[in-house]
């Protein structure tokens, strides 16, 4: 007879828990979330600046690059702002996702670890996870930046489940 070790028995007690947890988790309101159809994996791309469609907004304008998930991502997403002056995208905010800006031209202000910096073309702003941040234009005329924005495995599953979790307590 084979004795299971202590790293078999933690290994099985493990898998009947997810086990057991995904059988409720399905016979739940969450099916829909649970069996969603996965999106293509992008691939490697190039992106024509002089074919990104325009969307005016209320600040100024974008152009969506991509949203999709890669090979060692959840989620890519790649856009381009560009605010009118004296204007701001929205409010200042923190969220899980960590992203990249780089300036393209004007001169913007960001809300960097609590301290709003001045800066020009060229210019590279990290935004970490869960830290308060913004943008705002304070130069003379439009300034244009593009963002990259990324979720790692496993982000968007807990934000799903935090968003189903708060509308079941809600009910």
């Amino acid at each position: 007879m084979i004795t299971p070790t202590r790293r078999d028995l933690a290994v099985a007690a493990l898998t009947a828990s997810v086990c057991l947890g995904l059988f409720g988790f399905i016979g739940s309101d969450h099916l829909a979330a649970a069996v969603a159809t996965p999106k293509s994996i992008m691939g490697s791309a190039a992106f024509d600046w002089e074919k990104l469609v325009v969307k005016k907004t209320k600040v100024g304008e974008s152009r969506t690059i991509c949203r999709a998930p890669t090979a060692t991502l959840d989620e890519l997403e790649m856009h381009v702002t560009s605010l009118n002056k004296g204007q701001m995208p929205h409010p200042a905010h923190q969220h899980a996702d960590e992203e990249l800006l780089i300036v393209k031209e004007g001169t913007v202000e960001a809300l960097v670890a609590g301290e709003w910096i001045k800066l020009g073309p060229g210019s590279v702003i990290f935004q970490a996870a869960n830290i308060e941040h913004a943008i705002r234009n304070v130069g003379e005329g439009q300034a244009t930046y593009h963002v990259i924005k990324w979720n790692s495995p496993g982000m968007l599953a807990q934000r799903e489940a935090a968003k189903a979790a708060a509308k079941a307590a809600a009910k």
